[in-house]
């Protein structure tokens, strides 16, 4: 009996995909990247501001509109640096804020999201996130 269970649950498995884990390969910095502020600053102007604000504290108005980076809900330990990671390459499902959904930024790499990674958990340092 328990080889047709063993069956079944194969079956189910191999016809459902929707049952199968969703696996996200992390987007990964070049080895040895220094991740620089200075500059991780330039790209968050240039790439992320309309919709973050130029302060980190959100945007509420226009079209643009995203979370404040600057909240304890993006602090390392609940949002560590591979979401960021994650939501230039894929974009993120809106699940705290009621600004909608983010699209991918596919012109930033890697090595950009390190640096602006770097940018914004400098700034939360400086209001106490850590």
């Amino acid at each position: 009996m328990r080889p047709l269970y063993m069956l079944i649950a194969a079956t189910l498995c191999a016809a459902s995909p929707s049952l199968h884990a969703q696996a996200y390969v992390i987007p990964q910095a070049s080895p040895g990247l220094m991740p620089n502020v200075a500059a991780g600053k330039k790209l968050f102007d240039k790439h992320c501001a309309t919709c973050h604000g130029t302060d980190l504290k959100g945007n509420d108005k226009g079209e643009q509109k995203g979370p404040p980076l600057l909240h304890k809900v993006y602090e390392p330990s609940h949002h560590g640096d591979a979401a960021f990671q994650l939501a230039a390459k894929n974009g993120v499902r809106a699940h705290h804020w009621p600004y909608g959904d983010m699209a991918p930024v596919p012109q930033v790499t890697p090595d950009d999201v390190a640096h602006i990674t770097a940018y914004v958990r400098m700034e939360q340092r400086k209001i106490g996130i850590r």
